[in-house]
């Protein structure tokens, strides 16, 4: 990918298919965010789904905090650094179907806002499809979808 990516370092938690860590440095210091791939219970259409969470990493819990806003302003470099890891997760992965959608309505419109911005780069790479009122379609701008789900092409 052409986009500027944080450099990520797999890493292992205990019911993820695969994990991935790296450190966004910015105004608040370095936060250290992690990327998770867990598998659903359900398929579409025979193949595997699994959920995209990411967030920052609370060290005494042991897990990922998706509510928490770091304001680092690198959101752009973060999102890019997400969609790399995920494309190497379906290079492992490629039968499987990749499921995201924010912690709020909020978030999942900067997905969607940055789905929008880099379209000419995802879409030489991923198939993408939005949630809109219970019915998968595929990706198109300008509809405010629920949730997106990507498959390898």
């Amino acid at each position: 990918m052409a986009l500027d990516t944080y450099q990520c370092k797999p890493i292992v938690l205990p019911s993820h298919d695969l994990s991935f860590s790296f450190e966004s440095c910015g105004p608040n210091g370095e936060i250290k965010k992690v990327i998770q791939f867990q598998p659903f219970d359900q398929s579409i259409n025979g193949e595997t789904v699994v959920n995209l969470s990411f967030g920052d990493w609370n060290e005494e819990n042991a897990n990922v905090n998706d509510q928490s806003i770091s304001d680092n302003r690198d959101t752009q470099k973060i999102l890019a650094t997400v969609a790399m890891t995920t494309l190497q997760y379906l290079e492992q992965n490629d039968s499987r179907m990749i499921y995201i959608t924010g912690s709020t309505p909020a978030r999942t419109r900067l997905y969607q806002i940055a789905l929008n911005k880099n379209r000419a780069i995802w879409e030489k790479l991923f198939q993408a499809f939005g949630l809109l009122n219970d019915c998968w379609q595929r990706f198109i701008e300008g509809s405010n979808y629920e949730a997106f789900l990507f498959v390898r092409k």
